[in-house]
């Protein structure tokens, strides 16, 4: 093994000599190194912006009048989820789905406002983002580079001169495939300068940060030990080229887009208009409050008469439209909340199928793991979905309730010149409404949605050395 480190400096020396290869290793660590800048500023800059939205917009909630509660349930209130300490690395679905919502009473709103929406066309096919540059484009540059590792080696006719001097197939292997990682380790090396900087930010687990990076050294070993292995079995380098830059198509660019297609004809989610359907159609039939005889609601008005023993509602000491409301947001929410959770499945049944194409290609198997441990995966998105509605039926049942004990129910049905100041409520009541905050998972949650991926890329890596093993073989049967 003594032979290691001259072939390996010899195969660095060659690298840096070639113009070509020099260039191209130059080219995309400063690539690396632009898209960590960029993305970071762009999301500190996207952080900013929502945190100064969130408060401009708890500020006019909070700035409201006196008024009726009610009102203040249909004037609504925007929430926001600010990005995670890793999001610059990897914007995952962020972009795509949306990070911001609108609350409103009677109504359970969806994510907007996502990058995609507002920007180019170009977005669509990808960030300019650290996870972006080390998942698609540097095995391409690998592959580039080291497809004639051993190949030209064979080519040539040097590969026999260098065991007749001594160096062992072993010894000649490893030594080339170490000066492909050194290459590997210079690209990956901006990424973890910038992985630092975002692990230091306040609420950030320095821990995650290390597991992502482990992740993205073992991605782009199993491209080098991957190619080290094709060279070494394809005696001429432009064969190894083409069958390299197969692999390189087939599991980063097709299997990878062909997956969540596969996803979709599988699991067909309902979109936005079939879905609103199906949720007016159901409002029918369990009741509807702003119908005095609905047969639930008049159901529901017998049983509050009899539990407070009188028999007409203006006789209750609560106002009875308030009582009405609460029961009518609690319907409908229950009712919102069911096909959010037949949605969240669907979305949940899809995103473990395009998982299980990982074995088909390592970039699926890192994608997935990457994104979870930036927060920026769907069940992150999910997560904001439920934190926003659970904050939502709070605030709206709080205000429901208010108008049940704060307001009359024969100021709420006058209809004087006087009944609307009679209504209103101080608003010191939806001031003392918490302002949302969404509470990201844990370090260890993170941790357990990484390891299957951690798990498939370690399999790749088997199979990657198995690969090689048997080229050595053959070198060692062909010498």
């Amino acid at each position: 093994m003594s032979a290691v480190r001259p072939v390996m400096r010899s195969e660095l020396r060659a690298m840096l000599r070639n113009r070509t290869a020099l260039a191209g290793i130059a080219l995309l660590a400063m690539l690396a190194l632009i898209s960590t800048l960029v993305s970071y500023h762009h999301m500190r800059g996207a952080e900013e912006y929502r945190a100064r939205q969130q408060a401009a917009a708890q500020e006019a909630f909070d700035a409201q009048p006196d008024r009726h509660p009610h009102r203040v349930v249909h004037y609504g209130h925007f929430v926001y989820r600010l990005p995670s300490s890793l999001a610059a690395f990897d914007a995952g679905v962020d972009p795509f789905t949306g990070t911001s919502m609108f609350l409103e009473g009677h109504r359970q709103n969806t994510a907007n406002f996502g990058d995609v929406m507002q920007s180019s066309v170009l977005v669509r096919f990808g960030q300019l983002t650290p996870a972006f540059v080390l998942q698609v484009l540097a095995p391409l540059v690998l592959a580039f580079l080291g497809h004639g590792l051993l190949a030209q080696e064979r080519e040539r006719g040097t590969l026999r001169q260098l065991m007749l001097q001594g160096a062992s197939t072993r010894a000649i292997v490893t030594g080339k495939l170490a000066a492909l990682l050194t290459v590997a380790g210079v690209f990956l090396s901006p990424a973890v300068l910038g992985l630092a900087v975002m692990a230091a930010a306040p609420g950030a687990s320095a821990g995650i940060a290390l597991a992502l990076m482990l992740a993205y050294a073992l991605y782009l070993g199993v491209w080098c030990v991957l190619i080290a292995g094709v060279s070494a079995l394809i005696p001429r380098r432009r064969d190894a080229l083409l069958a390299l830059v197969a692999v390189w198509s087939l599991s980063v660019l097709l299997v990878p887009r062909l997956a969540p297609d596969a996803a979709y004809a599988a699991f067909s989610l309902p979109d936005r208009l079939q879905t609103d359907v199906g949720i007016a159609a159901d409002l029918r039939r369990i009741g509807d409050s702003h119908d005095p005889d609905d047969p639930y609601f008049s159901d529901f008005k017998r049983n509050v008469l009899a539990r407070h023993g009188v028999e007409r509602i203006e006789d209750l000491p609560v106002n009875y439209k308030g009582l009405v409301a609460v029961e009518g947001e609690r319907l409908t929410s229950d009712l919102f909340n069911r096909y959010a959770e037949r949605s969240a499945g669907i979305q949940q049944d899809q995103n473990a199928l395009v998982a299980a194409f990982a074995a088909l290609s390592p970039t699926i198997a890192l994608r997935q793991l990457s994104m979870a441990a930036a927060q920026t995966d769907l069940a992150a998105h999910l997560r904001f979905l439920e934190q926003a509605e659970a904050h939502r039926y709070r605030m709206v049942q709080q205000l429901n309730q208010l108008q049940a004990d704060g307001v009359s129910y024969a100021d709420d049905t006058a209809r004087d010149a006087d009944a609307d100041r009679r209504k209103r409520v101080d608003r010191a009541h939806w001031q003392e409404i918490p302002p949302f905050a969404f509470v990201p998972r844990q370090a260890s949650t993170l941790f357990r949605a990484m390891l299957p991926g951690a798990l498939v890329l370690l399999g790749w890596l088997l199979a990657a050395l198995a690969v090689l093993a048997l080229a050595s073989r053959r070198l060692e049967v062909a010498r």
